[in-house]
């Protein structure tokens, strides 16, 4: 048995849901009361949420006796882990608290600058911590086959990223994306922030040689769909991931949440949870 396993099977990891009124957070609920190895320590919400006050898994027509607070001491007070899918500046408050009590992190928040970045990166330092803009095992599967994919692949081959999300989402490119555009640029030996190419409109010219660029959809409910397209002479190959809910979100968390268990400082991200860094 992994050393993790035996910390989970002997200490029940007690996980903190941020943003635990909203549609992630309640899918993130779920699964936690569903997971049998992992239990509900703390719920917390922005002050003045309808639900403030509420049992956690009201939703759910359940009593957990975890109450959703806007305190952040009180909602990590009994916590291992904080799982947390919100803005990037409740995101930094919490990961303030965090480092003080002790608690580690799953970060799914996306929309970082990179000074926000760097202070993630000095939480780290105390607190072991996974930030990924994607906790779904099948993305970050695909985020190593467009590492594959662009390892073997010429600069012939032009790349195209689409996304489409739902009307909600407020940043773009999303941080999928990104990531995507990270990953190929990484394993071509580049800088994403040399090549990418977020804007077109008007008289564009042609095609800049070497150039990733990136297309944006919002409407509807769309959960996520993200489009690799590496088009070159004669051929074109797309790689694509689809989501269909949020529960793959919540899954991966979970299993972010038991990587950690084995952790004491550090940041990771999804390559490591899933035993996928070369």
């Amino acid at each position: 048995m992994h050393d993790c396993c035996l910390l989970l099977f002997l200490h029940p990891r007690r996980v903190a849901v941020a943003g635990a009124s909203g549609r992630m957070g309640r899918m993130l609920i779920e699964a936690i009361l569903a997971s049998g190895d992992l239990q509900l320590a703390g719920a917390l919400d922005v002050a003045g949420s309808p639900a403030m006050g509420q049992d956690a898994a009201a939703f759910l027509g359940q009593n957990t006796g975890v109450a959703i607070t806007a305190d952040l001491r009180a909602g990590l007070a009994d916590a291992d882990v904080l799982i947390d899918f919100t803005r990037p500046e409740g995101t930094l408050a919490h990961a303030a608290v965090c480092t003080e009590l002790g608690v580690q992190m799953v970060i799914g928040t996306t929309g970082f600058s990179e000074e926000q970045k760097r202070q993630l990166q000095q939480a780290a330092e105390t607190i072991a911590l996974v930030l990924a803009p994607n906790m779904s095992v099948g993305v970050n599967v695909t985020l190593k086959l467009l590492q594959q994919a662009a390892r073997a692949l010429d600069d012939s081959y032009d790349i195209e990223v689409i996304e489409a999300h739902h009307k909600h989402k407020v940043d773009a490119p999303s941080g999928t994306a990104l990531k995507m555009g990270e990953v190929i640029a990484q394993a071509q030996g580049t800088r994403l922030a040399d090549r990418a190419v977020y804007e077109r409109y008007g008289h564009t010219g042609e095609r800049k040689s070497g150039s990733i660029g990136f297309a944006t959809v919002r409407g509807g409910d769309i959960v996520g769909d993200h489009t690799v397209l590496f088009a070159g002479t004669g051929e074109r190959l797309e790689i694509t991931h689809k989501s269909s809910s949020r529960a793959g979100y919540a899954q991966g968390s979970l299993r972010a949440v038991r990587f950690l268990a084995g952790q004491r400082s550090g940041m990771y991200d999804m390559f490591d949870v899933l035993g996928l860094q070369d």
